[in-house]
């Protein structure tokens, strides 16, 4: 009985251990929720080739065996703390408790309030040693906002790290530790990784060091995940969970081909679904960051956006793929080169573009100054284009406009009413000069133009690639339209162009 009782009670410790380190990490901030329902939590993902036969694992000649023990040495611990400023609920109920007036009649402190103190939070994630000389790679939230970075690595040894840089738009962040011997991960190459290859995952997950979980790579690509602005993951069944983020993902050679990010989670743990930023990218930021301080993407000046069946229609297209140009900004590469909104760029060097997100990825990782060929389709016939890559520039804004004409509203189409821009409509929208159209005032609730997604307050600028400058314009081009086939719209929302089509049938 007393045997007995003892590994009920070390069953409770071991849980009440996890709960606490999954609670901790909680409260660091590391997670996301897109959704009531699911959440995304920035842990880890992965991937690999080749796979154990029966007749190697019956005889004990298994390939993970020397992967792991090569690659674990090098798969570190950090831990981060940081400095948050806090306070008992009566500060809460004190908003103007720094306010000078306030501090004229009460002093330092007023009556009945505590005195905001600061706090020190923890966090643990973990990192990749990627180069002999100390560089560690791991996640962006992993030591976002650190105070202190301590890296311990298997063999106990214990560093300071340095920040060298971060990037959020990729989740990826380099830390720098002076120490001799270090061991370290070749990179691998993430662009030969197929769906259904072998990978290990290595990390800390709740603080379990030198942890290793094996998988396959479930899918490779993923966008649109809403971790990061700049997506291209891996998707992995390989385990991950907290703590993992920053880790290794490898193939069976032993090499790194992803860093662990998120995992997509109810619970907060491992469900089968990771994600991993590929090598590829990670490697590029990393050596951008070392070398500048910051990260150099490469850049057009267009505006994209999906290619849907209904758009592929309109557009000539065989199928809904590539990316389509709803605007060219003045003075860019993309103006230079003669791209024009109404493009579908559908290669780039040769290479098929699947997306708007797998154009914006393939663009940014490459050098400023170098010429690329897009392929595109202009009014159903593909053509090719030379374009020089500049420098993404760091703020795109919105810039301001002039006036136009005062009009009646108009209810030409079912389900919108549009009016024509005023000087104050024009400064309240922020619109550039050149924007010309209708703004259109009301969406009926429930009609199509609200399930297209058209919005109060855009700026009807084409119909049908015919221009508007205002209600008479407007009124012209409805009536000229076939009500058989669906309608496009050029709108400008928020500064930005886009196509919208309403009404089309998904036949």
């Amino acid at each position: 009985m007393q045997i007995g009782q003892r590994r009920e009670n070390a069953r409770k410790a071991i849980m009440a251990l996890s709960i606490g380190l999954v609670t901790g990490m909680i409260m660091g901030g590391v997670m996301k929720a897109p959704s009531d329902a699911w959440a995304l939590f920035p842990f880890d993902r992965g991937a690999s080739p080749a796979a154990p036969t029966a007749a190697s694992v019956a005889s004990g000649d298994q390939p993970f065996v020397p992967v792991a023990a090569r690659v674990t040495p090098a798969v570190v611990n950090i831990s981060t703390t940081r400095t948050v400023k806090g306070g008992g609920e009566e500060n809460q109920l004190m908003p103007f408790y720094n306010d000078p007036f306030f501090k004229r009649f009460f002093g330092d402190q007023p009556p009945g309030a505590t005195v905001p103190h600061e706090q020190k939070e923890q966090s643990l994630g973990s990192g990749v040693i990627v180069d002999p000389r100390g560089y560690i790679i791991t996640n962006n939230h992993v030591i976002e906002k650190a105070d202190t970075i301590k890296v311990v690595l298997s063999d106990r040894r214990e560093f300071k790290g340095k920040l060298i840089g971060t990037d959020p738009k990729t989740d990826i962040a380099v830390v720098k530790i002076d120490g001799r011997g270090l061991p370290t991960i070749p990179w691998g190459d993430s662009d030969l990784l197929k769906t259904g290859q072998y990978v290990l995952a290595v990390g800390n997950p709740f603080g379990l060091n030198q942890t290793v979980t094996m998988g396959i790579v479930s899918a490779v690509g993923r966008a649109n995940v809403g971790i990061a602005d700049y997506e291209d993951f891996i998707q992995t069944d390989a385990a991950i969970n907290p703590g993992n983020s920053g880790g290794a993902l490898v193939n069976t050679a032993g090499e790194l081909i992803g860093i662990n990010t998120a995992i997509l989670s109810q619970s907060g743990g491992y469900m089968g679904i990771g994600f991993a930023v590929p090598s590829k990218m990670a490697r590029a930021v990393m050596e951008s960051l070392i070398k500048t301080g910051k990260v150099v993407r490469g850049w057009l000046g267009v505006s994209i956006q999906e290619v849907t069946p209904e758009l592929a229609k309109q557009f000539g297209l065989a199928e809904a793929k590539g990316a389509l140009v709803s605007d060219v900004l003045s003075g860019t590469p993309a103006e230079r080169a003669g791209l024009k909104r109404g493009d579908v760029i559908v290669k780039v060097d040769g290479a098929p573009v699947d997306s708007p997100g797998h154009l914006r990825n393939r663009v940014a990782e490459t050098a400023v100054g170098q010429k690329i060929t897009l392929s595109i389709i202009r009014e159903g016939k593909e053509k090719e284009v030379t374009v020089a890559i500049g420098e993404q520039p760091k703020n795109l804004s919105n810039r301001g406009g002039a006036e136009e004409e005062e009009g009646k509203p108009s209810a030409a189409l079912d389900g919108i009413e549009v009016k024509n821009l005023t000087s104050q409509i024009r400064q309240e929208l922020n619109l550039p000069e050149e924007v010309a159209g209708v703004v259109v005032d009301r969406v009926e609730s429930g009609s199509d133009a609200e399930a297209a997604g058209l919005q109060r307050g855009d700026v009807i600028m084409e119909i049908d690639r015919k221009p508007v400058r205002n209600i008479r314009d407007y009124e012209r081009a409805l009536s000229q339209h076939k009500g058989k086939e669906g309608l496009l719209l050029l709108v400008n929302r928020q500064g930005g162009t886009l196509f919208i089509m309403i009404g089309a049938s998904s036949e």
